[in-house]
């Protein structure tokens, strides 16, 4: 994981909405940057639903929310029409964000290991420097909590 008061690696990569998306594109507000393993599987379906149901009160904090995987922008594109997403997901194929985030490792499931995707969380400030870092995201509730987080910051 990258440490907190560090400043969040530049990347550009394709997005739902537009050709590429940069990491400067968000600067000066706050930004949401969380990894999952796969589109349309059920934590994944569960953590981008969850962000999406508050997205508004995100924005209404100058935030932007961005989910990344390693899934094409065909894949991420038939997931946001299926669930009706209000914000962008980015497609990192080449995992290029995924190790620059440190997100990229080994996983076990079942009794074998294999490398994937470690489901995690960067709250970048506006100027991009890394503000809180969740890792090993358990996907109930995670959207609430990192909503509660930013709106303690936003009232300092």
């Amino acid at each position: 994981m990258l440490k907190i008061n560090t400043k969040a690696p530049s990347f550009q990569v394709p997005s739902t909405s537009k050709d590429k998306y940069s990491l400067k594109d968000s600067l000066g507000k706050y930004i949401v940057l969380y990894f999952y393993p796969k589109d349309d599987t059920p934590g994944c379906t569960l953590e981008t639903t969850d962000f999406n149901k508050l997205i508004s009160k995100f924005k209404k904090l100058g935030c932007d929310v961005n989910g990344i995987s390693k899934d094409s922008l065909k894949s991420h594109n038939k997931f946001k029409e299926k669930y009706k997403i209000k914000f962008d997901l980015l497609a990192d194929e080449d995992l290029k964000v995924l190790k620059k985030y440190k997100v990229w490792g080994k996983k076990k499931f079942m009794g074998r290991e294999f490398m994937g995707t470690i489901r995690s969380t960067y709250l970048i400030g506006k100027k991009g420097e890394i503000i809180k870092v969740w890792d090993n995201v358990k996907v109930k509730n995670h959207a609430k909590e990192v909503l509660k987080t930013l709106a303690n910051l936003v009232k300092k």
